[in-house]
C-alpha cells in the first residue's frame, strides 16, 4: 500500500469515528426524551383519572368538557 492509500483509509476511519460518536450522542438523547414523554404521559393519566374519579355521578363516566368547566368554576361567577 502507498501512503495515500494509507492517508486514505485514515480519514475515511476517522470520518467514521466520528459518525458513531455523533449517532451514539443522539440516540442517548432520544432515550432521555423518551424517558420525560412517559413521566408525563403517566401524570396526564394520573389526571385523568383524577378528573374521571371526581365525576358528580361517582360512577366513573366521564364529563364533558363543559361539564368540568361549570363544576370547576370561580365562585365570582
Amino acid at each position: 500500500m502507498t501512503d495515500e492509500t494509507i492517508i486514505n483509509l485514515q480519514e475515511t476511519l476517522a470520518h467514521h469515528d466520528r459518525q458513531i460518536n455523533d449517532l451514539s450522542d443522539i440516540i442517548i438523547k432520544q432515550g432521555e426524551d423518551i424517558n420525560r414523554l412517559k413521566k408525563h404521559i403517566l401524570k396526564l393519566e394520573d389526571k385523568i383519572t383524577q378528573i374521571e374519579d371526581d365525576s358528580p355521578s361517582g360512577d366513573g363516566k366521564t364529563m364533558s368538557v363543559s361539564d368540568i368547566a361549570a363544576r370547576d368554576k370561580p365562585p365570582h361567577y
